[in-house]
């Protein structure tokens, strides 16, 4: 495989398509997601835990009921009001049956 080059700020960087960077990294391994919704998280334009639970088919209620947090709390974590504790995280990753490291 060729990759591009890039240098910003005098480091060098490599640019790798997204599909191939996926292979190497190996990020779909536990989260059992589609290319698709790889593709929304790494676009940002919503907050993963929002796309995750619309893929899931999970309303608001349903995944906070499920991660034992309130609604409101969930609410303001997808909208970036709060950034969510490490508890929350990951009982929300675990209702979601993913890494929470997909979550940031």
């Amino acid at each position: 495989m060729k990759y591009d080059l890039l240098h910003i700020q005098g480091k060098p960087y490599v640019l790798v398509p997204l599909h191939d960077y996926r292979e190497l990294a190996d990020t779909n391994a536990d989260s059992h997601l589609s290319d698709d919704i790889l593709d929304q998280i790494s676009a940002g334009q919503e907050h993963p835990i929002k796309i995750i639970r619309k893929y899931r088919g999970m309303t608001q209620s349903d995944l906070a009921r499920a991660s034992g947090i309130s609604r409101p709390y969930l609410t303001e974590i997808e909208t970036g009001k709060k950034d969510g504790s490490l508890r929350a995280m990951k009982a929300i990753a675990k209702a979601l049956d993913v890494n929470v490291g997909i979550l940031a």
